[in-house]
């Protein structure tokens, strides 16, 4: 078995695309008919992909079925960022809206900073604490 991606499974494809690729800066590798995006997340990596959730859906039987509302967070996308402060406030002047301002988070070795993407699936950008600081 191989890895290949994590997929985001969106009702707006469009918004979600925009926002990985002009707000948070990744580099699309593919963008197929509004229902499908991979973007590299390293150096030859696709690790991250969105796909139209409408799409899906008949393919596993539940076109019947809406998302779930009032739920946490069942799974969160992390990008370690060389800088978490500058990363904030570069973000933040492009408008993006965080849920909280960085912060150490030494018991996890790491500052951290997180936000939602259009449809509230959950983003933390890091950077590891340097020992003096844990």
């Amino acid at each position: 078995m191989k890895f290949n991606n994590v997929r985001l499974l969106v009702k707006d494809y469009r918004k979600c695309f925009d926002f990985y690729t002009q707000q948070l800066g990744l580099e699309a590798a593919w963008d197929v008919e509004e229902c499908y995006a991979s973007f590299k997340v390293a150096d030859g990596i696709e690790g991250l992909a969105l796909f139209t959730s409408d799409y899906m859906a008949p393919a596993i039987g539940n076109a019947d079925k809406t998302h779930p509302t009032g739920y946490r967070e069942k799974s969160m996308i992390s990008f370690e960022v060389d800088n978490v402060d500058e990363t904030y406030q570069a973000l933040s002047a492009k408008g993006l809206k965080f849920i909280n301002e960085p912060i150490d988070m030494p018991g996890w070795g790491m500052r951290v900073v997180h936000l939602y993407d259009p449809e509230e699936n959950l983003i933390e950008l890091y950077s590891p604490l340097n020992q003096s600081e844990l």
